[in-house]
């Protein structure tokens, strides 16, 4: 036998040894905890049925929205220009609420300058001047460091259009 194996023998027998003690505290405590009265599970508590409700407010104007200004909608009355272009293909971020939209920073080369904007799902997205957001029709006018400008085209009750100046600010986001 080398001497390897010897110290390989000698602490197996070491480790079969300890294991061989008694184990009356472990006894001991299993006989206690079975001489304990036992306790009673509450019953299942029965859940209402779920009944489904249906939501039929969407064509109405949203509650946090700023409401239509009466005096501007009697100036722009006549002004049946104003109009968004149905024929136009939808880009992506016309799929978002534009309050489910944040800008997260800039980027600019010698190509151009774009915003940087985040949607519900966390992707990141180029904007440029004339790019449409929001599910308004919102049209880029402008870009900043720090802002993004564009004009809404809403409805105003009555079967016309107004526009809408809206603004996205930059988003900081804290660690």
């Amino acid at each position: 036998m080398t001497p390897m194996t010897r110290w390989i023998a000698l602490l197996a027998l070491a480790a079969l040894t300890a294991c061989s003690g008694g184990n009356e505290d472990l006894q001991l405590f299993v006989d206690e905890t079975k001489a304990k009265p036992m306790g009673k599970v509450p019953p299942i508590p029965i859940f209402k049925p779920y009944h489904a409700f249906t939501y039929s407010a969407q064509a109405l104007r949203p509650p946090f929205e700023k409401p239509v200004d009466i005096l501007a909608l009697q100036k722009r009355r006549g002004d049946s220009t104003i109009k968004p272009d149905f024929s136009r293909p939808k880009e992506f971020l016309e799929g978002f609420d534009l309050d489910n939209l944040s800008m997260v920073g800039t980027l600019s080369n010698s190509k151009g300058f774009w915003a940087l904007v985040r949607d519900t799902e966390t992707n990141v997205h180029r904007v440029a001047i004339n790019n449409y957001m929001g599910r308004n029709h919102g049209n880029v006018i402008e870009l900043g460091d720090t802002f993004i400008s564009l004009i809404e085209i809403v409805p105003d009750g009555l079967g016309g259009w107004l526009e809408r100046p809206k603004t996205l600010n930059l988003k900081v986001l804290e660690n």
